[in-house]
């Protein structure tokens, strides 16, 4: 294989983004059948399946390297191109960004918000749990992501945001019904609010407070896969969690929710990490991202 034909990368790059060959051809103005054989020719000339033909349609492996380097390719040409002053055309700058569901709830949209819009900037936001974020920008979908996870992945930059500290906190009511004895002892069997089943933190702090590396909340957890659904089931009394203290700190204040175990917290380091790209759009929003971290977090 001596090259990457652009036309092809161009193609494959847009099925992923459409999710079938159909949605592909209708954004590239041309049939389904010239989708496919631009995708088969490009195929046989890396000798490797490049996608699974599931709906949404899904990139193999290797598949994932070409996204990988047709979005920086198409980032390039679109910075370059607007350096020249050749724009016109262009279309919006689009900036696929992983973040995970209690960012995304507090301070990230503010951030996101201030970034200027000329040229203008088209944020894809991928709700992911931040320890599993640097998964979407191994494969390619993202150029970006908040996570936990320090260690860079290959061919990006990381920086630290700060620490999102979390609160144990519980109704009133709840606390006054379930939790009446030791806060290590209560925890192992109160109701919990759990996110989704990438949710450790209740877990986590029980193995904090009890010492015992072998614990966790209780087996009754009331699964709400939503930040703000998540705080209004707390609140509500379905169970006790761990909450961001943006999302906690007022509603403690006003007495829907206590602190069911004062000074103890969670705390989550933050990073930003991004490809390795010379792009003044990816710039600007790291740049706006870490303004807002800074703001924001502990």
């Amino acid at each position: 294989m001596d090259e990457l034909p652009v036309d092809q990368v161009r193609t494959l790059l847009a099925v992923i983004d459409e999710g079938t060959f159909d949605a592909a051809a209708a954004a590239l103005h041309v049939t389904p059948s010239a989708v496919s054989q631009r995708v088969k020719a490009l195929e046989q000339r890396t000798g490797r399946v490049l996608l699974m033909r599931t709906k949404p349609v899904r990139a193999t492996e290797s598949g994932e390297v070409v996204v990988r380097f047709g979005r920086q390719l198409v980032r390039l040409e679109r910075d370059a191109r607007a350096e020249l002053g050749m724009a016109g055309g262009l279309g919006p700058v689009r900036l696929p960004i992983a973040v995970n569901a209690d960012s995304l709830a507090t301070w990230l949209l503010p951030a996101l918000a201030g970034v200027p819009q000329d040229p203008p900037v088209c944020f894809e936001l991928h709700r992911e749990d931040e320890a599993h974020a640097t998964e979407l920008l191994r494969d390619g979908r993202v150029m970006a992501a908040v996570t936990s996870q320090p260690a860079p992945v290959a061919g990006c930059t990381v920086r630290r945001l700060g620490v999102a500290r979390y609160l144990p906190v519980a109704s009133p009511a709840f606390a006054a019904r379930h939790l009446r004895e030791t806060v290590e002892r209560d925890l192992r069997r109160a109701p919990a609010v759990v996110f989704d089943r990438l949710d450790l933190f209740q877990d986590e702090f029980v193995r904090l407070v009890t010492g015992d590396a072998g614990a966790r909340a209780s087996e009754v957890r009331h699964y709400v896969p939503t930040s703000e659904g998540f705080c209004d089931a707390v609140v509500a009394g379905l169970g006790w969690a761990m909450l961001p203290r943006a999302q906690a700190a007022p509603r403690v204040e006003s007495g829907e929710l206590v602190v069911i175990a004062p000074g103890r917290t969670l705390d989550v380091p933050l990073y930003w990490q991004q490809w390795k790209l010379d792009s003044p759009a990816l710039s600007t929003v790291a740049e706006a991202i870490t303004r807002a971290a800074a703001a924001a977090l502990d």
